[in-house]
């Protein structure tokens, strides 16, 4: 593209002249007859300034001296590359002009070569002042983005600050609408939840009113809502009066009431496959519309607190799965109490404490004399509620420190922290009367059954006992006694 020359002289011989020669070299060249004119086309703001103007010193109605300042007050004009002409001496136009702004000075009767060489010259510092002015436009517009990037990511942490996968749905969702609220400084501000397919949906909460959680609505009374489960995809109205998705219907409230909605935007958000979530934001008229880089702060937020949501709901779950998996590693499924390789890790925690603070442990191993009758004459249901009844019977019994579990068949154990074998031996004495005391209904209150129990008792540390095996052998040993002895009685 030719670069623009304007000439403001008043001598008709040097404008056609100079623009002859201008032409030649293929720039485009334009002129104004005086002062008065350039003024006029300084002051009108129509036109795009020239690359270059031309300015004689001396015209009849105007000092081109002050044509110069007032040029350069002019923010448009400020880095046009001013050339001034005149037939005044070189010093004295000089040192007027270039104080002022000008570029150079070009002395009338003018050499052609010159004038055109230091007209290129002005153009190619022209041409990379105003490229150098651009880029720094286009660096300081990047540093705006950027400065507006770094606050959209420090309201979006300060948010997730909040945000953690401890929170329930509805206190995530309640934190999302408030803070974003505040952030995109919107007057309403709701989650939405809804099923797939459906045009029932409800409110999880609304930041404009807290009233509104859990109320009902319908898909179809919010078109911006409806696209964006339709479409799966954000849905931004920046002026709800052009929208075809309004046309002339009014804006309503979650509450069922006519809203001044000047702008909204809709996005939604999978929470699982049974459920669809929409985030509705609405500015009133008063305020100014959403935009899109408001819906990409928005999206980020959403995002990132529906990927804090479904990692807390996958840890739930694997905890959950853990639990489950705890009880039926370590729990009798039909008693619920420790089972055998429970009760032998804790029974070696207890000995292990023992040793370490010169305390005693004793162990408690306890059968139920002739069950296998009861499983042969009334069935094993009948023997699997007394076996229930037996092991509620023995935690009621047992401190909180003592630890109850069955050990296999008819047998339970008790292990009693920081007890001798006095104090063990009257335990089991008081579980034996219990056992034989409790009259067992597995069928209904009219008809009972009576059990009695006999009870090896061993205790930590003793002779010849080094180990969980050992111990468990000593009052193996002395329940078998307890056995020989007639059943029912404790043994050590």
């Amino acid at each position: 593209m030719s670069a623009r020359i304007l000439i403001a002289d008043d001598d008709p011989a040097v404008v056609e002249s100079v623009s002859w020669v201008l032409e030649e070299h293929g720039y485009a060249v334009t002129a104004v007859p005086g002062a008065a004119a350039l003024l006029e086309l300084v002051g009108s703001g129509e036109e795009r300034p020239p690359d270059l103007l031309l300015l004689d010193i001396f015209m009849p109605d105007g000092d081109g001296v002050q044509l110069l300042e007032r040029i350069k007050r002019d923010p448009r004009w400020r880095d046009v590359p001013v050339l001034m002409l005149s037939s005044a001496p070189v010093e004295e136009a000089t040192v007027r002009t270039l104080g002022l702004g000008a570029a150079d000075y070009v002395r009338k009767p003018f050499r052609v070569k010159e004038l055109v060489a230091r007209i290129q010259a002005q153009l190619r510092v022209g041409a990379v002042l105003r490229q150098q002015r651009d880029t720094l436009r286009r660096t300081q517009e990047e540093l705006e983005r950027a400065r507006a990037d770094a606050e959209n990511r420090r309201k979006l942490v300060d948010i997730l600050h909040e945000v953690t996968g401890d929170l329930a749905a509805d206190e995530v969702y309640n934190i999302l609408a408030r803070r974003v609220a505040r952030a995109l400084s919107v007057s309403h501000c709701a989650v939405i939840l809804a099923a797939p397919g459906r045009d029932d949906a409800v409110v999880a909460t609304a930041f404009e009113n807290a009233k509104l959680q859990k109320r009902p609505i319908s898909v179809g009374d919010y078109p911006e809502v409806r696209e964006a489960l339709e479409h799966d995809r954000p849905v931004l109205i920046e002026e709800l009066s052009a929208s075809p998705l309004y046309g002339l219907r009014p804006a309503m409230g979650l509450d069922g009431t006519e809203v001044p909605v000047r702008s909204a935007m809709a996005l939604p958000f999978t929470v699982d496959s049974a459920q669809r979530g929409v985030f509705l934001l609405r500015r009133t008229r008063e305020q100014p519309p959403l935009t899109p880089e408001d819906v990409e702060f928005a999206e980020a937020v959403i995002g990132a607190a529906v990927a804090v949501m479904q990692r807390a709901q996958v840890i739930e779950t694997t905890r959950a799965d853990n639990a489950r998996l705890e009880q039926l590693a370590t729990r009798d499924p039909l008693t619920q109490l420790l089972n055998r390789r429970a009760l032998t890790e804790r029974l070696t925690t207890e000995m292990e404490r023992a040793l370490r603070y010169d305390h005693s442990v004793a162990l408690l191993l306890i059968d139920l004399d002739h069950f296998k009758r009861v499983n042969d004459t009334h069935g094993h249901l009948v023997g699997d509620a007394v076996l229930r009844d037996v092991s509620e019977l023995l935690l009621g019994v047992a401190r909180s420190v003592d630890v109850v579990g069955r050990y296999g068949g008819e047998e339970f154990l008790v292990v009693l922290p920081e007890t001798d074998d006095d104090g063990a031996a009257a335990f089991a004495e008081r579980i034996r009367e219990r056992v034989e005391a409790h009259a067992f209904r597995p069928w209904d209150e009219d008809r009972e059954l009576r059990m009695t129990a006999s009870i090896g008792v061993a205790s930590f540390p003793a002779a010849r006992i080094e180990s969980v095996e050992d111990l468990f052998a000593r009052a193996d040993a002395a329940l078998y006694r307890a056995k020989a002895d007639g059943r029912n009685r404790v043994r050590l």
